[in-house]
């Protein structure tokens, strides 16, 4: 539990009062359609775009903090550079194609590219991806710490508290929420470590408090462990949130030049979180629930007033991204899932959607109470979900496209049936077969099959 004195309630209560308020703000909007209520009628800014894609992204801060308190500065090499790298080829290379091609999600452009069967099931993989279930566990993890009680009890409040205003308010309240919570997670985390290192010390204290693990480039872990997320990290250019502001964007330049502005905010973010990861592990000593590393530190340390501060700031990092992704899974579940299986893509349901943010909202909280590990949640995702999307939608953006559209479907179903089994079989321990994550015979399955489909087309013509 987390002692709260009644200033630092004060301030946690105000942020749920300004949440409300883009509640109230938004109740009686009208919207002029599917790219209105969905993108913001293609108008979002160069700040708006930098402020939702940078808080969106950076949600798992609980899992963040769980990994840097493990394995110590590695957490830079695991969850930032292969990450950066990743946002930067997004960037170069698919951010401004996104841009022009004027659909509304990746199975738009699946189905343009490939036919309505891969768009289904791209639709559903990009589902699955996008379920908050990690955010929502951290989240109630969060709030039970505050409040105390049952985890899954928190974890459903979580869920519905973000799915009001999404679902009533649209993309709009979702990027006019993350400007402010963009702003607050920076405040929170650099308030957090300034007290730590001025009442503990600089480097010197860490260097003494630390295992010396914690201070090496592999904290410990095999290269293989790390190998494994710069991979996993691939899954960054099928990343719906990437593609959704993409598409939102004013125009080209704001797509690219936003993402790389924020490669540059994520760097200093990492910062701020690794070396705060650092100061709880040495504080608080190995007995600590890694997963709650940060909010311990922060009970441990801060005073009155700026421990509430901080918390405002740890539930605005979370609530960025459970509020996108519960967005982004409900657009997938109403309009790309059952508005295509019924043809009636482009044509505008909201209750469908409210309907679907309530579903997904609900398979959320099911995950997160059934896996209970904020990493292992984004570790299976990303393992499915890259080997069937990565290949197929990069070469959609051709005209036409490298692959016939024959080969598209069977290297989906394929690469993702290969993953899933790979994964099943190394549960619970994680021995999978051959020592490989299943991350790796997915992609090799489906390079496979997408390279004898384009063979046969430079040989043959094939459609």
């Amino acid at each position: 539990m987390i002692t709260l004195a009644p200033a630092d309630l004060a301030l946690i209560l105000g942020y749920l009062v300004f949440l409300a308020f883009v509640i109230w703000r938004t109740r009686d909007q009208v919207h002029a359609g599917e790219a209105d209520f969905l993108l913001l009628g293609r108008t979002m800014t160069l700040p708006a775009f930098v402020a939702t894609l940078v808080s969106t992204w950076y949600g798992g801060i609980l899992g963040v903090g769980e990994y840097s308190f493990l394995y110590g500065i590695s957490n830079w090499l695991v969850f930032g550079v292969p990450y950066y790298l990743a946002a930067l080829l997004f960037a170069l290379f698919l951010a401004s194609p996104a841009r022009r091609s004027r659909v509304l999600s990746i199975p738009d452009q699946l189905e343009r590219a490939y036919g309505r069967g891969p768009a289904l099931l791209g639709a559903g993989i990009v589902f699955l991806m996008t379920v908050p279930a990690a955010y929502v566990l951290m989240l109630g993890v969060l709030l039970r710490m505050f409040f105390g009680g049952p985890l899954v009890l928190w974890i459903l409040a979580g869920a519905a508290a973000s799915g009001l205003y999404v679902g009533i308010g649209g993309f709009r309240s979702v990027v006019r929420t993350d400007v402010l919570q963009f702003v607050l997670m920076y405040l929170g985390f650099a308030l957090l470590l300034a007290v730590a290192a001025g009442r503990y010390g600089g480097f010197a204290f860490l260097h003494e408090s630390l295992p010396p693990a914690h201070l090496s480039w592999s904290g410990g872990r095999s290269l293989g462990a790390i190998a494994v997320w710069y991979v996993i990290a691939l899954s960054t250019l099928v990343e719906p949130s990437f593609y959704q502001r993409c598409y939102a964007a004013r125009s080209t330049s704001v797509a690219r030049g936003g993402i790389l502005v924020s490669i540059l905010f994520w760097i200093v973010f990492d910062a701020l979180t690794t070396f705060t990861g650092l100061y709880a592990r040495a504080v608080l000593g190995p007995g600590t629930d890694p997963l709650t590393s940060y909010p311990a530190l922060a009970e441990r340390v801060l005073p009155v007033g700026l421990k509430g501060l901080f918390f405002v700031g740890l539930l605005a990092v979370i609530m960025s991204t459970v509020d996108s992704y519960s967005f982004l899974a409900a657009q997938s579940l109403g309009r790309d899932i059952i508005s295509r299986a019924r043809g009636e893509v482009g044509t505008w349901r909201l209750r469908r959607f409210q309907w679907s943010l309530a579903a997904s909202s609900l398979l959320a909280v099911l995950l997160a109470a059934w896996k209970g590990s904020v990493v292992g949640l984004w570790h299976d995702l990303g393992s499915l979900g890259t080997p069937m999307l990565l290949f197929p939608l990069a070469a959609g953006f051709r005209r036409p496209p490298l692959v016939p559209r024959r080969f598209v479907l069977p290297s989906m179903a394929v690469s993702g049936l290969t993953a899933l089994l790979w994964l099943l079989a190394g549960e619970p321990d994680g021995a999978y077969p051959f020592g490989l994550e299943p991350i790796y015979p997915g992609l090799a399955v489906s390079a496979l099959i997408l390279s004898a489909g384009a063979l046969l087309r430079w040989r043959t013509g094939a459609s």
